[in-house]
């Protein structure tokens, strides 16, 4: 105990405490390091249009599978990049016209700043992959709800699915993919 009274005594003792202090706080706030082991799992229902009309009876020209339900446009398996990521990737027409792309099965790591992109960078294995999908053009769908289960988020009216051709759980924070899928047109 003395050697620490006598250090701490010293005008260069405390400012290297203090520095010190301030080096891993600021590294705590930035790397947040509790978020490996803590899970959040979302639950979306599968995603409905909003009833304007008797769903029982389409709209006159309007095809009967459209009142059953959402149409899958484009599909995809996410593969893993930075962190083990799984599960599927869907974007969705509802029978109103508005478009969604939803997660199922998600499964990967916590991490600071998590986003769903839609890109159009290609999907590519490995480490060449980790940090393509900000080269290009790319739409932040919103934060990432959580790192398991199933989510949906709206896509914007204008988004053109020729040009955007690939999902990235993308961490804003480190610039680096945790996963991706290609979407594949249905």
């Amino acid at each position: 105990m003395g050697r620490v009274q006598r250090w701490l005594g010293r005008p260069w003792g405390v400012a290297a405490l203090v520095v010190g202090l301030a080096v891993a706080g600021v590294g705590l706030f930035w790397f947040q390091p509790w978020k490996l082991w803590v899970d959040e799992t979302i639950k979306d229902a599968l995603p409905a249009a909003t009833a304007t009309q008797d769903a029982a009876e389409p709209a006159a020209g309007e095809p009967a599978a459209a009142a059953s339900g959402p149409r899958t446009l484009a599909s995809g398996e996410l593969i893993s990049h930075e962190h083990r990521t799984s599960g599927s990737v869907k974007v969705l027409e509802l029978a109103d016209g508005t478009r969604t792309l939803r997660l199922e099965n998600l499964d990967t790591s916590n991490g600071p700043d998590l986003r769903v992109w839609i890109t159009d960078a290609p999907v590519k294995e490995g480490t060449a992959g980790w940090r393509v999908f900000d080269d290009g053009k790319f739409v932040s769908l919103g934060k990432l709800k959580g790192n398991k289960g199933d989510q949906n988020y709206a896509l914007p009216a204008d988004l053109d699915l020729k040009r955007y051709t690939s999902v990235s759980i993308w961490c804003d924070r480190f610039d680096v993919s945790f996963g991706a899928a290609s979407l594949a047109r249905a």
